[in-house]
């Protein structure tokens, strides 16, 4: 047994794939075959298998990327053996319950990659830490290892801002064509603005505290806008929606 099963093949498991690009086996369950076919044609170590059960049995290490809806009833169809690493990349299915239905295999991870590791730029964060996802993730883009599962859980309950930020550039891009900018010229220069910042953020190029005292001249527009915000209680409202999320993750 070699390589990396998945058993799930929607967009992250795409991704993944893709990432790796050719370094490894990898056997895809008949699950979202349309994506398996088109990463077999791409990929010669790629191979849809006619079942789940066979993906188990050619690879040590699975990944888990399916619907927290069904993981229970995929999980206790399947026969796993003490040998196999599962590395469960569904949201809100705690260790324990994860232990329990792939049994007798013990060495079960919670992952949260990214799409981004199609580029090999996925920060992947994994608990507990074991040297298979390790060595899966780190070429991905690196990757981080939680103190205990409960910060996994705010890991994971973070990952749910994506949508809310994109959202609040749309606001801001709409903004501007009520005030009579072309809207694709406002997209562009959004999109130009926020990319060239996200790149600054993944320099590493200091704390999140630091970046904001250094985009805040005192007096100016952008403390304006901050300081309006934080008044009518913006920032208060998010941690309410993350904490509401965090229950959600924990189940």
């Amino acid at each position: 047994m070699s390589g990396y099963g998945f058993v799930g093949t929607g967009e992250i498991t795409a991704a993944i794939v893709t990432g790796l690009d050719g370094a490894d086996p990898v056997y895809l369950s008949p699950r979202g075959r349309e994506i398996g076919q088109a990463l077999a044609e791409r990929f010669p170590n790629v191979q849809v298998c006619g079942s789940n059960q066979e993906v188990l049995d050619r690879a040590e290490t699975v990944v888990l990327a399916v619907r927290p809806q069904v993981v229970r009833a995929v999980l206790e169809e399947l026969t796993f053996g003490p040998q196999h690493v599962v590395i469960s990349a569904v949201a809100a299915v705690r260790l324990d319950r994860l232990r329990e239905w792939a049994a007798p295999a013990t060495r079960v991870v919670r992952s949260i990659p990214l799409p981004q590791a199609e580029r090999r730029q996925s920060r992947t964060v994994a608990y507990p830490d074991d040297a298979a996802a390790r060595r899966l993730f780190e070429p991905l883009g690196g990757l981080v290892v939680p103190d205990d599962e409960a910060g996994l859980e705010a890991f994971s309950a973070a990952t749910a801002t994506f949508a809310a930020h994109l959202d609040y550039l749309a606001t801001i891009a709409g903004w501007m064509g009520e005030h009579g900018v072309d809207p694709d010229a406002a997209s562009a220069y959004l999109t130009h603005v926020f990319g060239q910042l996200g790149q600054s953020l993944s320099a590493g190029s200091g704390a999140l505290a630091e970046l904001t005292a250094r985009h805040t001249t005192p007096g100016g527009i952008n403390e304006q806008l901050m300081t309006d915000l934080r008044r009518d209680g913006v920032p208060d409202t998010v941690r309410r929606a993350l904490d509401a999320v965090l229950d959600r993750v924990r189940g």
